[in-house]
Formats: structure tokens, C-alpha cells, sequence
């Protein structure tokens, strides 16, 4: 489980396999991996991966990433020098300052267009058809691994409000239009929206 509170950004060093399974090579933070295990899971992009080896020395870990998550997310499309946001996975009384992900993403969405002014930066991503009834004005949403509050919500687009905080700690401060972003909806709503869904047309 995760908050969607971005810890930093992680580089990949190396990557090997094919379209089927990749394993990905990361190097962290200074301390950033302190207490990691084998087995453990930490948020990639927002996806959970599980760590398979890790060098608590030179800050690095590898994850195996298999064909269905490289076909769901955008970790098909990373390279060597790619820059990426992570989470370690939250323990029992951590400060839940998001809201509660998975790291099961759903999908990806584009970058529509940026708007940046010296205090504010607004991204419009693609509204992905699928997902339209599960995003909300002021609900939340995963991007990328980070829990975000939803602004305008249209048909065609939907837009999140970042501070200078989250571009600084995070990948979206490099992002430009175009780019594939990762997306998890909230579960809550998904409940609620299809339990409704369900009630409703049992009712018909």
C-alpha cells in the first residue's frame, strides 16, 4: 500500500530483457534505502514493483518488470538515464498525508498541454473514455505514482494544480506535452461509482 506522497526521483542504470520481462536497474537517493529487503515493494511511476536485488553500498535496486505491466504503464518506454518517481511502500502508523494507492495502475494518459506561470503550473491530461465516471472535480487521482487533487474534469480532458514542491521533487517538473503518464484511480470512488452503477440497474 502507498500514500502517493512522492519520496524523490530515481535514475535507471541499466536495463535488460525484452518485451515479455525487463529487469530494471535504479540508483536512489543517498540513504534512501535504508532497512529495504528482498521481496520488498516500493512505487515506481506509481506501479508496484518488488525488489529482486539491491546494493545498500551504491544506493541501487533491479526490479523484474513483466509483459502485462509493461503493456499497462509507461515502463516499456524507459531507458538508460530515465528519471523516475518512487515510493516505498508505507508501514502501519506512517502519516497517510495523500491517499490510500495501490500501485495497481489502471492505465496511462497523455499530457495535453502545460501551463506555467512563475507561481503556478497547471497539466491537462487526455481523459481516458474508461475512466471518465471515476474522476471527480476535487477528488483525487494517482499520476505517476502522486496523489493529486483533480481540477477541472471534461470530456475530453481533466487538469491538476501542482506547487512548486511536487515539481521539484518529482518527474513532472521535467514532463512536457506528450508524455505518457501513468494512471490509478481512486478505489474508493470506483466503489462507489459501480456499487451505485450495480443498485441502479438492478432497479430497472
Amino acid at each position: 500500500m502507498f500514500t502517493g506522497i512522492v519520496q524523490g526521483k530515481a535514475e535507471i542504470i541499466q536495463v535488460k530483457g525484452n518485451d515479455q520481462l525487463k529487469t530494471f536497474s535504479m540508483e536512489f537517493p543517498s540513504k534512501s534505502l535504508a532497512g529495504i529487503q528482498q521481496g520488498a515493494s516500493i512505487a515506481i511511476n506509481g506501479t508496484c514493483l518488488t525488489v529482486t536485488e539491491f546494493d545498500l553500498t551504491n544506493d541501487t535496486a533491479s526490479f523484474d518488470v513483466m509483459n502485462e505491466t509493461l503493456k499497462l504503464t509507461n515502463l516499456d518506454d524507459l531507458t538508460i538515464a530515465s528519471r523516475v518517481n518512487f515510493e516505498r511502500a508505507a508501514a502501519i502508523g506512517d502519516e497517510i498525508g495523500g491517499h490510500l494507492m495501490s500501485g495497481h495502475i489502471h492505465g496511462t494518459t497523455q499530457i495535453a498541454r502545460i501551463e506555467q506561470d512563475s507561481d503556478n503550473c497547471t497539466i491537462y491530461f487526455n481523459t481516458p473514455p474508461s475512466y471518465l465516471k471515476y474522476l471527480l472535480p476535487k477528488g483525487f487521482v494517482g499520476l505517476n505514482g502522486c496523489s493529486l487533487t483533480l481540477g477541472k474534469v471534461e470530456d475530453d480532458k481533466f487538469c491538476v494544480h501542482l506547487i512548486p514542491e511536487t515539481l521539484s521533487v518529482t518527474t513532472f517538473g521535467s514532463l512536457q506535452a506528450g508524455d505518457t503518464v501513468n494512471l490509478e484511480i481512486d478505489s474508493q470512488t470506483q466503489s462507489i461509482v459501480d456499487t451505485v452503477e450495480r443498485v441502479l440497474a438492478n432497479r430497472a
